[in-house]
Formats: C-alpha cells, structure tokens, sequence
C-alpha cells in the first residue's frame, strides 16, 4: 500500500508534496521545521524594535513534537524512527540541538545525520528534521 497524506491541523506544506508518504511498511516524513500552522514559528521572538532571538532548542523540540504528530497519523511514534536527516542552518547550533535531541532519543534510536546547509525556506528556520519510520504491523 502507498498513501501520500497531508496532516490536519500541522502546517501546510510550501509545495506540492505530503508531509508523509507510507509504503512498504515504512513512513517516509517530508522535510519538517517549527512551522505552525498560523504560519508562525516556535522558537522565535521579534521585540518592538524588530530584533530577532532565534532559539535552537524550541525550534528543535517543536520539530520533534511535529514529526510525532505526523506519525502518529499513521501509527507510529518516534519510538518508530528508524533514520534521521537533520538539516542545520549554523553547526554552532550544534549543542543546543543535540541536548534536545538527547530528551528524545538515545543511542537505541534512529541511525542519524546532521548536515549544514546555506539556508532553509525561511530566514527564521534553524533547523529542519527528515526521517523514515518503521509502521508497527499491526498499523501497516
């Protein structure tokens, strides 16, 4: 069975694309970031004066928090990740992602990478998370 699914109530992906595509037992998880579907993002504070504080541990945990709602869709959980993509904006972000990171995972969890790149979709992006997850049988 393959099933491509946008989720309700998550933020509407930027183009044509699901935010999750099962086939073969597996949940393949679009690029997610921080996005709310307001279209505002956790981890960001503008003050009066326009000042940004982008903040890599709130953007990170509300990735994480998006990508188990995206799965709990098609039942599975982040205990059910199998590999992990994380895109970094700056690797000096580095720690504050993986202290995170570390609440939700250990070194039983999902195989990962962490690559830099120039930029994301959105100036106030730090941080934006692929995985693949294996669905429980009785789910798939």
């Amino acid at each position: 069975m393959t099933d491509a699914r946008t989720v309700p109530g998550k933020a509407k992906p930027r183009g044509r694309f699901p935010h999750v595509k099962v086939s073969g037992g597996f949940a393949f998880v679009s690029g997610t970031s921080s996005r709310r579907p307001d279209n505002t993002f956790a981890g960001v504070e503008v003050d009066e004066l326009g000042t940004t504080n982008l903040d890599i541990r709130a953007q990170t945990e509300a990735v994480i928090g998006n990508l188990a709602d995206i799965l709990a869709e098609v039942g599975a959980g982040l205990s059910d990740i199998v590999q992990i993509t994380t895109f970094l904006v700056n690797m000096n972000d580095f720690g504050g992602y993986n202290e995170v990171y570390a609440q939700h995972f250990d070194e039983t969890g999902p195989a990962r990478t962490t690559v830099a790149v120039h930029q994301l979709p959105h100036p106030h992006l730090l941080i934006e998370i692929q995985a693949i997850a294996s669905i429980p049988e009785e789910q798939s």
